[in-house]
């Protein structure tokens, strides 16, 4: 049985010492928010938007007992998710409802207030409740970091075209090429949902093209392998003989 993330042991706190712009080594949602807002917007191509999946894994790794139930909207039309479900079953047997809900907005209904909107915000909500605020970051500038790797995670990453998959590789493989984790030297939720939103891309991969992105394959399978996170995605096979040889793992 998976420990979860509460049982896991922890990192040592650092400072981190700058935020990560793409001038000089970070992502390109790491740049202002003018600029953000300037570039193309990527349309969706992945068969469907696993925001649900990811919630009720988490909710597993940080200890959850029992499992939240959400909804979605999008399209005028709202439909509920059990994470108690049989996914197989959904895809199966109602494989088009399936994955035109997973594709819409996630959506948490609070006994606390208005209702809680889109992936990052529930997921930073159910690190509070779990009482685990360090994966949001120990000091100020680590919770910028995780904040912009988060929005990098949703801006940019979520629905890219596959001709722009090339160069987020290449970006995130540089950007790790000094770090352990995303926010420098603690496992933080970007790490999580970084993970989560790639996994796919890792998964097509072919065993050259990790070799050609050694830093971000040391940190996916890092990540993958630490207790209690990777739940419902299947393990994927990276060759650590020849991508670990700095003593991370």
């Amino acid at each position: 049985m998976q420990k979860t993330l509460s049982e896991s042991k922890r990192c040592s706190p650092i400072t981190v010492k700058s935020l990560p712009v793409r001038s000089n080594h970070g992502p390109a949602a790491l740049q202002s928010p003018s600029n953000r807002a300037e570039q193309r917007s990527c349309p969706q191509w992945r068969r469907a938007n696993m925001a649900l999946m990811e919630l009720a894994s988490l909710e597993k790794s940080l200890g959850f007992k029992k499992a939240n139930k959400y909804s979605t909207q999008g399209n005028n039309k709202s439909v509920q998710f059990d994470p108690g479900g049989d996914r197989k079953s959904m895809q199966r047997d109602e494989e088009g409802r399936y994955l035109e809900m997973l594709q819409q907005t996630p959506i948490l209904q609070s006994n606390k207030g208005a209702p809680l909107i889109g992936l990052v915000t529930i997921a930073s909500h159910l690190v509070q409740e779990a009482a685990q605020p360090e994966l949001l970051g120990r000091t100020a500038e680590q919770r910028a970091v995780v904040r912009q790797w988060l929005e990098y995670r949703v801006t940019q990453l979520d629905g890219c075209p596959k001709e722009d998959i090339r160069s987020i590789l290449k970006e995130l493989n540089q950007y790790l090429e000094d770090k352990v984790y995303l926010a420098g030297s603690d496992f933080t939720l970007a790490d999580i949902l970084l993970y989560y939103g790639v996994h796919h891309i890792m998964a097509d991969l072919s065993v050259q093209e990790k070799e050609q992105h050694m830093n971000l394959s040391r940190w996916f399978d890092h990540i993958q392998h630490y207790p209690g996170i990777r739940q419902h995605l299947p393990l994927v096979v990276v060759l650590r003989n020849r991508l670990y040889t700095g003593g991370h793992h």
